[in-house]
């Protein structure tokens, strides 16, 4: 192995350390306000059909989105001032794009749910004893593979 490719696993598995991190400090703790995470889901069907706005939870869920951002690139900038990882802006604006776009659309709710009712697990969706909840775990699920995804072009752009 050369050390080009030693250098990109090493780049790839800090980038994807910070993230995935970066993620549970950003989703969990300084990310989002009750506000944004009671109102960033989009307006169920019934809703809809009673006069809601199909946009009502964009502005919350993007307010999310924005905020949970600036947790990660601060951490990521932190975690460069003491190693200083080769990556290049192109791919750190591609790759926080590419999280922005899906983190958006899967904190709207309604994808992750259409996901887990197509994909074989309704009753998933509907789990919420015993102190799981599918709809939940299954968003978080999604995220990491996003993330996943993140890293790969922070990396290799």
């Amino acid at each position: 192995m050369s050390i080009e490719q030693l250098t990109t696993l090493a780049a790839f598995g800090s980038t994807w350390a910070v993230l995935a991190v970066g993620h549970n400090v950003a989703d969990h703790v300084f990310g989002q306000s009750d506000h944004q995470a009671a109102n960033k889901g989009a307006p169920s069907a019934e809703d809809v059909a009673a006069g809601a706005s199909p946009r009502r939870g964009w502005a919350a869920c993007l307010a999310h989105v924005a905020q949970y951002h600036l947790v990660m690139a601060a951490l990521m900038a932190l975690v460069w001032l003491f190693i200083p990882l080769p990556v290049s802006m192109t791919g750190l604006a591609v790759g926080f794009a590419w999280s922005a776009a899906t983190h958006a659309l899967l904190d709207r709710r309604w994808p992750v749910r259409w996901l887990l009712q197509h994909t074989g697990s309704p009753a998933f969706a509907e789990l919420r004893t015993a102190g799981l909840n599918g709809m939940y775990l299954a968003d978080q699920a999604l995220h990491s593979g996003a993330l996943l995804v993140s890293a790969l072009l922070i990396t290799r752009l």
